[in-house]
């Protein structure tokens, strides 16, 4: 028999949609002309390391720090990852603004202050094997990595598995393994794991993921419709496991069999 999950893991569409319909009531019409406007300064003018630095460090202390977020390895790692290096060239000047960004395949980078709330969520002290679902460039990949003993990594597609394991060496990473997978299937092959991390939204808590998961072991996950959803963060107790939901989040979707299908097949 499975792990059978809580009643609290059910997700209650009507509050989510209320609380994500209020925060993003005009927002969107907004972020497209932000974005089109920050896009358009992004290229001009190039910035030194010492200017990134000094933009993570805002970052880190404004964005994360400010909003509740604690945890100081988290926060020394947030501090340390160099995100302009996982965006594309014309966005470097943008990888510490308060946004997800674009890295192509309709996919994108996601909010720093997300990434910080979900290695928050798993408390990690460093001697951990985690997995992360849904590499994309290998952001959240690399701040794991500081964080964790051992990251295992899955990417659906092959394009973005690829430039993020060439990313991830060139900078140097060497404690992350990048898998090209149904990341809805997990990694079966190096479970468990103490931690999971699913950076793709899902339908539902994919089952195998709970059956990789360590005894006492956290997993982050992103559950709902395809437009709207909420962290749940879960922990495991022999059979069954406990859950917390946690903030409303928007993410793109998890293709695979436990996931949402892919509409190019």
């Amino acid at each position: 028999m499975s792990p059978s999950l809580t009643a609290e893991a059910t997700v209650d569409y009507a509050w989510l949609k209320q609380i994500l319909n209020s925060l993003r009531a005009g927002k969107e019409r907004r972020s497209r002309e932000k974005l089109a406007g920050m896009h358009s300064m992004s290229t001009a003018k190039t910035l030194t390391e010492e200017g990134y630095a000094e933009l993570r460090a805002t970052m880190v202390e404004t964005q994360i720090r400010k909003r509740g977020i604690g945890d100081e390895r988290v926060l020394r790692a947030m501090g340390s990852v160099p995100r302009h290096e996982f965006v594309e060239s014309n966005w470097k000047n943008l990888a510490y603004t308060d946004e997800p960004l674009p890295i192509g395949g309709g996919q994108t980078i996601s909010q720093p202050y997300i990434v910080a709330v979900m290695c928050a969520a798993i408390h990690l002290e460093g001697t951990e094997k985690v997995l992360e679902i849904g590499t994309g460039c290998g952001y959240q990949a690399a701040v794991l990595s500081c964080l964790a003993r051992e990251v295992h990594t899955v990417e659906y597609r092959e394009e973005l598995a690829t430039g993020a394991r060439e990313r991830l060496q060139r900078l140097g990473y060497g404690n992350i393994h990048v898998h090209c997978g149904d990341g809805s299937l997990g990694l079966a092959a190096f479970a468990p794991y103490d931690g999971i991390v699913v950076a793709a939204a899902a339908p539902h808590v994919p089952e195998p993921l709970t059956q990789q998961l360590a005894e006492g072991g956290r997993m982050i996950v992103p559950v709902g419709g395809e437009e709207l959803q909420v962290l749940l963060l879960l922990t495991k107790h022999g059979e069954k496991f406990s859950s917390d939901r946690r903030e409303p989040c928007r993410f793109v979707p998890l293709l695979g069999c436990h996931g949402w299908k892919d509409v190019r097949i």
